[in-house]
């Protein structure tokens, strides 16, 4: 590895020390029905969302739940302290397209037709607001 590129990874590392983040990888849910659930949260207060996403009747959100918990402990690991009500946000949280499993379903007249079973990638930061 050069000295350039040698350089910009420690300073992508040393970013991401100070970041608090939490990803889940290969849900098995389309990511338009992911991104319903997680719209709603962008921006909130993480025990506002917590309780948004426990009284929500999307299946989805059960994964990001569990997610933002996560992101929380995360948090508080690198705090080496426990959050205050009110103290952190999420501040990004986007989805991104996984993996496409392929699919043949028997049709009329000896077609196929093919079915996509779709997966997401999902990445949630919080952060304190004054940051």
């Amino acid at each position: 590895m050069g000295k350039r590129k040698k350089l910009a990874a420690e300073a992508r590392k040393a970013a991401l020390k100070t970041q608090y983040f939490a990803k889940l990888k290969d849900v098995p849910s389309s990511p338009r029905k992911m991104r319903y659930v997680v719209d709603l949260i962008r921006g909130m207060e993480v025990n506002r969302a917590l309780g948004t996403l426990r009284f929500s009747k999307k299946a989805a959100s059960a994964d990001v739940e569990k997610l933002l918990r996560s992101a929380i402990a995360n948090w508080e690991q690198k705090n080496e302290r426990k959050a205050e009500d009110g103290e952190l946000f999420v501040t990004r949280v986007f989805v991104d397209e996984g993996a496409t499993l392929k699919r043949m379903r028997p049709a009329p007249q000896g077609r196929g037709y093919r079915i996509r079973k779709r997966s997401n990638h999902i990445t949630l930061y919080v952060d304190t607001k004054n940051d």
